[in-house]
């Protein structure tokens, strides 16, 4: 038998190595792009502050930008995964390009309130945000940035190695922060104590900071439990009529204004004709009354609440508003919305959102101009309770308003009484005077609409005593010092956006029922007051007696003849 002696067949060659670079170069490489493009918000209100003249503020600038890039390279450290790294760049690069287009274009910061906007902003207010300028920003800003991420490869190790390596980024990174803050620590603490709203520009932490508070608000004590108010709320008996006729059930309109700054009213001194049909009237306008917020989310809650806007912001649990105090106190409440929503005010009263109605005329394009609240009005009164209208009936009309960037929107065309007007959601593409044009379209659309309801409500003088309060929300900046829109946080928010509007109309009937006089009014037009006297005034308008209402906050007191 013969053998055949065969040879074995040669080993299987190694497999190559996947070629790719570590992921460690390109975090470092994506936190430069973040710590400088990616913030050049940031960098410019420096340069404007002069923060980084001189070879001193160079080192600033210097010591501020290392000590961004190591606190996204730690970030980053901790996802520096094969499934993770790179969906979470593309996130931090696409969050980075639109924060700097918002901050750059409008000179808004981002914080908590501004993040509570965005959630709340519907699709209408959201498209007339976008514009070439937004998509060139994010184009070169984020996609460009993205797109090289997503192309690039990585040379991913196995988890142990990967874990060291992580680990070894996430200690070099912590030294490299720690240096940046010794470099630069006097600078860096002077200037975010003496210019807090800096701290709002570092971008993309801000948006993620933001986010991270507000998610977490649900969690705080409290937070969950909504609070009654006001459950021994009465009405008081109203005083007879001189005349000995039966007395009139009250009706006040309420309306909330929507980013009506208080200089833009002749009423208040303002030089051009915005409020001519008010002045016919003689209504009261107080030219010192200030905001409890920058921006709806914040004030809207905060005026309707008994608190005050610094017990507001430090509360720890929420409570019942205004509008629920007056319906326990067996009015007839109404809320009608012309906005977005109420932010939680109206959940508990009858309301309707007229802004997606369907109207020939006041309702172009998908959106209603505030005109829309009249129509089908009475038919919405008699549907309430016949034994709460037979008490008084509180209607609160949130208006559109004068709601930006698109400011041309919200004044139908037979109302633009001021001509060129900016026609753009990207301000900074207009001339300050065509966007001052465009706002005062706005006010003086405001104008007619309040005006029309008082005509309203004087049509109804043989059924009810009447009278109307108009209270903004907040103000708007219209590129004073490069800054637009509002919801810059109130400490820094310059007067702009924090003096509002405060206008009341009462008719005879309602004057002699209350005792608060216009006349009266007319001689305290200067006098201070703010969102924190809003709820208890309203009580004291309509007579409602409960625990709460403190007398001192109640503007129309000193006013109330007995």
């Amino acid at each position: 038998m013969t053998f055949r002696r065969t040879s074995a067949p040669p080993p299987a060659a190694a497999a190559p190595a996947t070629a790719g670079h570590h992921p460690a170069w390109l975090i470092g490489i994506a936190a430069l792009w973040i710590a400088s493009a990616g913030n050049l918000a940031l960098w410019i209100a420096l340069h404007r502050l002069q923060a980084l003249d001189g070879l001193r503020g160079l080192g600033f600038g210097l010591g501020f930008g290392l000590g961004i890039t190591a606190l996204v390279v730690l970030l980053l450290a901790l996802l520096a995964w094969r499934a993770l790294l790179k969906p979470m760049l593309i996130f931090l690069l696409l969050a980075a390009a639109f924060g700097a287009h918002f901050m750059l274009s409008y000179g808004v910061v981002i914080d908590s309130t501004m993040m509570v906007n965005v959630a709340q902003t519907n699709l209408r207010e959201t498209l007339d945000l976008f514009g070439l300028r937004l998509l060139l920003t994010v184009g070169l800003l984020g996609v460009l940035p993205v797109v090289v991420v997503w192309r690039t490869r990585l040379a991913w190790r196995p988890w142990p190695r990967q874990l060291r390596d992580n680990l070894l980024l996430l200690a070099g990174a912590l030294v490299l922060l720690v240096g940046a803050l010794a470099a630069s620590f006097q600078p860096l603490a002077s200037t975010l104590r003496n210019h807090k709203q800096v701290r709002y520009l570092v971008n993309p932490l801000n948006s993620l900071y933001a986010v991270g508070y507000v998610a977490a608000q649900p969690l705080r004590p409290g937070a969950r439990v909504l609070l009654p108010l006001g459950e021994d709320a009465t009405l008081a008996a109203p005083a007879p009529a001189a005349t000995g006729a039966p007395t009139r059930p009250p009706l006040l309109v309420l309306v909330l204004g929507e980013t009506a700054r208080a200089d833009h009213l002749t009423l208040n001194g303002y030089t051009r004709p915005t409020t001519p049909e008010l002045a016919a009237l003689g209504v009261a306008s107080q030219r010192n009354a200030w905001a409890c917020g920058t921006s709806t989310a914040a004030s809207v809650p905060c005026m309707f609440s008994h608190l005050g806007r610094e017990a507001f912001a430090s509360r720890k649990s929420d409570h019942e508003t205004l509008v629920d105090v007056l319906q326990r106190a067996g009015l007839a409440v109404l809320w009608l919305d012309n906005q977005a929503g109420c932010k939680g005010v109206c959940d508990r009263v009858p309301n309707v959102n007229t802004s997606g109605l369907k109207h020939p005329t006041l309702c172009p394009d998908g959106e209603c101009h505030d005109l829309i609240v009249l129509e089908g009005l009475d038919e919405r009164i008699a549907a309430l309770p016949a034994e709460r209208r037979a008490r008084g009936v509180v209607l609160v009309v949130h208006q559109m308003g004068s709601h930006g960037p698109a400011y041309h929107k919200r004044s139908p065309q037979g109302f633009k009484r001021f001509l060129p007007e900016c026609r753009s959601a990207s301000l900074q593409d207009c001339s300050r005077d065509e966007v001052v044009n465009a706002y005062d379209n706005t006010i003086a659309y405001t104008d007619h609409v309040l005006a029309r309801m008082i005509g309203w409500l004087t049509q109804r003088a043989e059924r009810h005593d009447s009278a109307l309060l108009y209270v903004s929300d907040h103000g708007e900046s219209l590129g004073e010092n490069n800054l637009y829109l509002h919801g810059l946080p109130y400490a820094v928010a310059p007067d702009t956006q924090k003096r509002v509007p405060w206008i009341t109309w009462v008719s005879p009937a309602y004057a002699q029922r209350s005792g608060v006089t216009l006349a009266c009014l007319q001689q305290r037009l200067d006098e201070p007051l703010s969102h924190d006297h809003l709820f208890h005034s309203v009580l004291g308008l309509m007579g409602v007696q409960t625990r709460v209402y403190r007398p001192e906050w109640d503007f129309y007191r000193a006013c109330r003849q007995p």
